[in-house]
């Protein structure tokens, strides 16, 4: 199956409409250089970031490439945007989308997961049982990421920590499988306006 940008779209607005937001495809370009397509996690990101880069804070730029050594994406915050605005936007490895060959990551949810560090969240396994952790109350402290699809409430990590509870596995912030992340906490949403707010809108 080929995979597809407006497939990568309709996954995000569908993760997001919960919480009010959505993204709405402007332009797409295509560009053929090998050099930025196999380099865009290392020395040709900025080179093709600054080449390729469009609009201002609120517009969501993402780079589809082959960043290699095993990333799926990688993104930038908002808090970020001021010092280096060209540099802002999201990168997907381009078999993450919809229907490309990153099983079990192709269902177009590392678009969700970068874009999700794009308005502010952070992995809920930051920090590990330590400190703020993600900054966000209600999603449990969590010590190591979670991968393939283990079974929700089964998971407790950070036993009797600051932020209790079994470790948040299906939440789009940590690093499941597409097919078992599908939510936001009510905190995270919080903390996106607020992130989005001070940092991209009206910049």
């Amino acid at each position: 199956m080929r995979h597809s940008f407006a497939d990568q779209m309709a996954v995000l607005n569908s993760a997001y409409a919960t919480w009010g937001w959505s993204f709405n495809r402007v332009t797409t370009t295509r560009t053929s250089n090998a050099t930025w397509y196999n380099g865009c996690y290392g020395a040709s990101e900025t080179a093709m970031k600054n080449a390729l880069h469009q609009g201002s804070a609120r517009d969501l730029n993402v780079y589809t490439c082959n960043p290699g050594s095993g990333i799926l994406g990688y993104a930038t915050f908002p808090s970020s945007y001021a010092s280096a605005p060209l540099k802002d936007g999201v990168v997907l490895l381009h078999s993450s989308l919809p229907g490309g060959s990153a099983a079990p990551y192709n269902e177009g949810d590392t678009g969700t997961h970068e874009v999700g560090h794009w308005m502010g969240l952070y992995h809920t396994f930051q920090g590990g049982c330590a400190g703020s952790g993600d900054s966000v109350s209600d999603t449990p402290a969590e010590r190591s990421a979670a991968y393939g699809c283990p079974l929700p409430n089964t998971r407790d990590t950070c036993t009797g920590k600051k932020f209790p509870g079994t470790d948040p596995v299906e939440n789009f912030m940590d690093y499941t499988d597409d097919a078992c992340m599908f939510e936001f906490s009510t905190g995270q949403d919080t903390r996106m306006d607020a992130q989005y707010t001070s940092f991209r809108l009206n910049k």
